[in-house]
């Protein structure tokens, strides 16, 4: 399995197709979501991923600072349903937070995650700061890492 880190500008077609194939494979047909994958914060964002050979199997998205929230944000994290259980989640998130806080310098990080994974993401460093609330009909909370 190899890791990377690219800017939008840096992603290969491939690599492009095969982030959003898998967003769509899991939000919209896994959790039978229907809603705009594409919402033009791709094109601000790095993007993390796992590849296993030429397929990718994980992904997410670091946005900066005031584009989703006022802070940097983490979105979009999703394994494939075949590698899920090994750990890869906390490991790309642990990834994300370390890029962010030391090459970027930014020490509070802002995410909307689903319900049911806050054990995960406090586990992670962030704590909750909201109610919970519906996106997309699923429920979701704020969560935020640091200060």
């Amino acid at each position: 399995m190899d890791c990377f880190l690219k800017k939008f500008n840096e992603l290969s077609l491939d690599e492009l197709y095969g982030i959003i194939k898998l967003r769509l494979e899991v939000f919209v047909v896994e959790q039978d979501c229907v809603y705009q994958d594409l919402d033009d914060k791709d094109q601000v964002s790095y993007h993390l991923f796992l590849k296993d050979n030429d397929e990718i199997i994980a992904v997410l998205r670091i946005i900066p600072e005031n584009v989703s929230f006022d802070e940097m944000a983490i979105g979009r994290l999703i394994v494939k349903k075949p590698y899920r259980g090994r750990g890869l989640s906390k490991m790309m998130m642990e990834k994300a937070i370390e890029f962010i806080t030391s090459d970027l310098g930014k020490d509070r990080i802002r995410l909307s995650g689903q319900a049911y994974l806050t054990d995960f993401y406090i586990g992670l460093g962030f704590r909750k700061v909201s109610d919970e609330y519906l996106e997309d009909g699923i429920k979701h909370f704020e969560f935020l890492y640091g200060a």
